[in-house]
């Protein structure tokens, strides 16, 4: 969702077994970068439906969502504001069958090999290694920060 400049997006880390998923998206600004599985929220949506739905459109699928690592704010590539949901998540359902249309490559990675990547291979390589920094000191939020009222019902 975009509004005044600012883009709502949602990703999140899929783990299987001591790894985590990683895609290369077809998209002009992001041309053979390494990013997880996410995209914009659509007006009105739930986070955490929205981050399942990319990681479902994105992967094939199904995941259920375990913690947050944060929300983080900075300035994309295009100049827009970006605010990130983040969470992990691991497999409900599913096999990997990514869109060839939308994505290009995607990898089984042991999540500190990710900061060995030098920046140009990631998109938005300083949020990526936050996320990824989080996420190897198990810096982790519940995900009842969203919308608790809804998620305790």
């Amino acid at each position: 969702m975009t509004q005044n400049g600012i883009v709502l997006v949602v990703s999140a880390t899929i783990f299987k077994n001591d790894e985590v998923l990683i895609i290369k998206e077809n998209k002009p600004i992001a041309v053979d970068q390494w990013n997880f599985p996410g995209g914009r929220i659509e007006f009105g949506e739930d986070i955490l439906l929205a981050a399942c739905r990319e990681v479902k459109e994105e992967t094939g699928l199904s995941v259920e969502l375990l913690n947050s690592t944060g929300i983080y704010n900075f300035i994309s590539s295009t100049g827009n504001q970006v605010i990130l949901f983040h969470f992990t998540g691991e497999i409900s359902a599913g096999t990997l069958n990514i869109e060839e249309e939308k994505i290009i490559d995607s990898r089984w990675v042991e999540i500190s090999e990710i900061l060995n990547f030098d920046n140009k291979e990631l998109r938005n390589a300083n949020v990526i290694k936050q996320i990824v920094n989080n996420l190897i000191d198990r810096n982790f939020h519940s995900i009842n920060i969203v919308n608790p009222q809804l998620r305790n019902k």
